[in-house]
C-alpha cells in the first residue's frame, strides 16, 4: 500500500477540522452566490481564484445547489437552505428533461434528491406538494437518463455518454443513482407501443457493462490488465454491439488510469453496493439474481479500491493519472506525501474527495456483511485521504479564493486548467465538483462521528 494509513483516526477526531471547513464552506457559497451572474451560465472551475465556466455539458450546476443543501444539512443554517431550495426550483428544471448528458445522477439527486431525503429525514417539513414535485423530478430524471440507452451484444447495454451511442464513461456510474431513486419511487420508463421499460433493469445491466469493460481484474485482457485499472471510455461498435476498445477524454491514455475516473468507479460501485443490499432478491431474480449482482458489484469496488491504495502518494493525494508522462521525474513520489507544487504533473483532489467516500462507503459496507478487518482497512484508509483533503495546502483559506478544495485538475489534455505564472503545471484552482464532493464526504464522516443517520442517496426513497 502506498498510503500511510493512520491507524487511530476516527471520525470522531476529525471532527474540529471538519467545523472549521464548514465555517470556510460557509464563506466560499455565500461569496459565489454574490458574485455569479447566471448569464454566464454554471460555474465549473477557478482562475485564479474566481469561478468561470467552461463548455461542454452543463453537468456542475446542480453540485453549485446542491452545496448549499449540504451546507445547511451539516450546520442547519437556514439561509442556505433557501439559497439552494430556491435556485433548484428556479433553475433545475432543464436538467431534468436534459436528453443529451449522462450526467443525471451528478445534477438532479444532488438537488432534488438531497431536498427530498431532508424531509424523509425529518429536517424539512412534509407538505404533499412540495414533496410530490421532488419526485416527480426525480422519477423524469431517471427516465430520461435511462433513454440515452445503447443494446450490446448479448443482450444488455449501457448508457451513453454525451459523446454518442458508442461511448461508455466509467464516470456513469455514478449517474446511475438517478435510476436507483427513480425505481424506488415507482416509477418506469415507457417506449414504444406503451411498453414499460424497468429501470432496476437498466441499472443492473449498465453496472454490469461497466464493471465487465471499464474495470480490469488481472485476467488477461490485454497486455496493460493491471486488477483494478479503470477505462475512461469503452467504445462499442453500435452496428452488432460488440465492445471495441479502451479511449480516453480525459486522462492521458487508453492503457493508463485517470484517477478522477478510477475515483467515480470506486464511489460508485460502493454505494449501488449500499443500495441493492436493501432490494428483494426477487426484484433481481430476471437480472441475473441478487448473490450474483452484488458478486459482481463487490468485485469490481474492491479492485478498484486496491489500485487506489496502491498508487496515490503517502498521504492518500493522487496524481492526475497513474500513467502521465512526467511521472518518472519525480522519483518514488509513490513514498512521499503529494506535492501539488511539484514541476512535472499535477495531483487531482477531486479524485481524492470522490475516493475518499468510495473507500468509506466500501468498509462500512465490508463490516456490515461480517467481513470486519477489510471494513476497517477500507475505512481507516478514507479517513487518512479526508484528514489529508481538511488540511492545507488543499482546504482553501483564502477566504478571497471562491473555491474549497485546492488542487483539482478536469481536463489536463485540453490545456483547460489554469497554470500559474512560475509554474509548469496547473496548480492552485477548485472545481465545482471537487467542492461538492468535498462537502458530501466531510457531512458523510460528520454522521458517522455523531452516530446520526448514515448518508445515503437512496435515503429519500425510506417511508415511500
Amino acid at each position: 500500500m502506498a498510503i500511510l494509513i493512520d491507524h487511530t483516526l476516527t471520525p470522531s477526531r476529525l471532527l474540529p477540522a471538519l467545523h472549521r471547513m464548514w465555517d470556510l464552506s460557509a464563506r466560499k457559497i455565500q461569496l459565489l452566490d454574490q458574485t455569479w451572474k447566471p448569464s454566464r451560465g454554471t460555474p465549473v472551475f477557478t482562475v485564479r481564484g474566481a469561478y468561470t465556466t467552461r463548455g461542454w455539458t452543463e453537468w456542475t450546476q446542480g453540485f453549485q445547489f446542491g452545496s448549499a443543501i449540504l451546507q445547511f444539512d451539516a450546520t442547519g443554517q437556514r439561509n442556505f437552505l433557501k439559497m439552494g431550495r430556491d435556485a433548484t426550483v428556479e433553475r433545475m428544471a432543464p436538467h431534468v428533461s436534459h436528453i443529451g448528458v449522462h450526467d443525471h445522477g451528478f445534477n438532479n439527486v444532488s438537488t432534488y434528491g438531497n431536498l427530498l431525503r431532508l424531509i424523509r429525514e425529518g429536517r424539512l417539513p412534509d407538505r404533499p406538494f412540495e414533496r410530490h414535485f421532488y419526485e416527480l423530478a426525480l422519477k423524469v430524471s431517471g427516465a430520461v437518463q435511462a433513454s440515452r440507452w445503447t443494446p450490446t451484444a448479448g443482450g444488455e447495454g449501457f448508457v451513453h455518454s454525451f459523446n454518442g451511442p458508442h461511448s461508455l464513461f466509467i464516470d456513469t456510474i455514478r449517474s446511475m443513482r438517478a435510476l436507483g431513486v427513480a425505481h424506488g419511487l415507482g416509477h418506469v420508463l415507457m417506449g414504444e407501443n406503451d411498453a414499460p421499460i424497468s429501470l432496476l433493469m437498466r441499472l443492473v445491466q449498465h453496472t454490469r457493462s461497466t464493471a465487465n469493460y471499464g474495470v480490469y481484474y488481472g485476467e488477461g485482457r490485454d497486455d496493460y490488465d493491471v486488477r483494478g485499472r479503470t477505462a475512461h471510455e469503452s467504445v462499442f461498435n453500435v452496428t452488432d454491439g460488440r465492445y471495441r476498445c479502451p479511449n480516453s477524454q480525459q486522462g492521458y491514455a487508453p492503457f493508463s488510469t485517470w484517477t478522477r475516473g478510477l475515483a467515480w468507479a470506486m464511489c460508485g460501485f460502493a454505494e449501488q453496493l449500499e443500495f441493492f443490499a436493501t432490494l428483494q432478491a426477487s426484484d433481481l431474480r430476471p437480472y441475473g439474481g441478487k448473490k450474483a449482482i452484488e458478486a459482481m458489484m463487490l468485485k469490481a469496488a474492491r479492485a478498484t479500491c486496491d489500485f487506489y491504495l496502491e498508487n496515490t502518494c503517502r498521504d492518500g493525494i493522487p496524481m492526475w493519472d497513474t500513467g502521465a508522462p512526467n511521472l518518472h521525474r519525480l522519483g518514488d513520489y509513490l513514498d512521499r506525501d503529494s506535492d501539488p507544487y511539484n514541476p512535472w504533473e499535477p495531483v487531482d483532489s477531486s479524485a481524492a474527495a470522490i475516493a475518499a467516500q468510495g473507500l468509506i462507503r466500501l468498509g462500512n459496507y465490508l463490516a456490515s456483511k461480517g467481513e470486519s478487518e477489510d471494513g476497517k482497512r477500507y475505512l481507516e484508509a478514507g479517513l487518512k485521504v479526508t484528514a489529508s483533503l481538511l488540511e492545507e495546502p488543499y482546504l482553501s483559506t483564502n477566504e478571497r479564493h471562491q473555491g474549497l478544495l485546492l488542487h483539482s485538475i478536469y481536463h489536463r489534455p485540453n490545456g483547460w486548467d489554469y497554470v500559474p505564472r512560475g509554474s509548469k503545471i496547473p496548480c492552485g484552482e477548485s472545481s465545482m465538483w471537487g467542492d461538492y464532493h468535498m462537502r458530501e464526504l466531510a457531512l458523510l464522516v460528520q454522521r458517522l462521528a455523531g452516530k446520526e443517520p448514515y448518508l445515503r442517496f437512496f435515503a429519500c426513497l425510506e417511508g415511500s
